[in-house]
């Protein structure tokens, strides 16, 4: 089996990176930093979004699975006690497969040219620096509402429990194939109304965001990359045909994974 790891780049990280490139090599595993079978990511979330990104290409044939040596990252199954334990569980035994949805993402340019489009594993967000976000949201292809506010954020269900938490968004299972539209801060008076409420999404329903202003610049994070984009025609947001294919060597059941981010540090 070949593997990849992915590190934060800490002293304490990059100690385990390197026990594990050694101690694999010595199980006659194959260190393969182009196309793992299993991209090993040692740090916290943002490390393990950092490796999804790198191997999102090849999500058919690359699975992850992740150390946390800070903070209880939500996507890291271990900890730097249980490294070779880990070693052994890979070198080993066969790991089981477990797959959540993911967000696909277009964005569409005004002059009709190649569209850009990524996938994100926890969400994508969309802001300006000029102003007020005005974007008419229109699903499956019918006009829902005129949204004024800070922005948008658009999130996969175990995105769910990130940025789309922290806006009041509710927590979706990774079961559940959907995205969640939330707002950031509408604008709502006499004038201008929103839902004012997140929306949930299935896997047949498209959300376009299309913008009102032709001249706006938007600033548009997909998970921790964020990009300006100028002359938008639309942000075509739906749940990706691809999946993420987590490596399982124990049970770590979701609603575990909730309550011991969010409620308990006891494992």
């Amino acid at each position: 089996m070949k593997f990849s790891i992915t590190s934060k780049g800490d002293s304490k990280s990059e100690q385990i990176k390197e026990r594990l490139i050694q101690y694999l090599k010595d199980f006659d595993l194959e260190y393969n930093k182009d196309e793992p079978d299993l991209a090993i990511s040692v740090g916290g979330d943002g490390t393990f979004l950092q490796a999804f990104h790198t191997y999102s290409h090849r999500l058919e044939h690359t699975a992850f699975i992740g150390i946390h040596t800070g903070h209880l990252g939500f996507y890291a199954d271990w900890v730097p006690e249980e490294v070779e334990k880990l070693i052994i569980e890979i070198a080993k035994n066969p790991f089981q497969v477990v797959e959540y949805p993911l967000l696909e993402v277009k964005i569409h340019p005004q002059n009709g040219g190649k569209e850009d489009r990524y996938l994100a594993l926890n969400e994508c967000s969309v802001k300006t620096a000029e102003g007020s976000v005005v974007l008419d949201v229109n699903i499956k292809g019918e006009h829902f509402e005129r949204f004024r506010g800070d922005g948008l954020c658009i999130s996969t269900p175990s995105g769910s429990t990130a940025y789309n938490k922290a806006l009041g968004g509710g927590i979706i299972h990774p079961a559940l194939e959907s995205i969640q539209v939330t707002e950031m801060a509408s604008i709502n008076n006499r004038v201008f109304r929103t839902i004012g409420s997140p929306l949930i999404l299935p896997k047949h329903h498209v959300c376009e965001l299309m913008p009102i202003h032709d001249n706006r610049s938007f600033l548009i994070t997909i998970d921790h990359l964020t990009k300006t984009y100028t002359n938008v025609k639309s942000i075509e947001c739906r749940v990706a045909d691809e999946k993420i294919r987590f490596a399982r060597f124990r049970s770590f059941p979701f609603w575990k994974r909730v309550h011991d981010s969010f409620i308990s540090g006891e494992r």
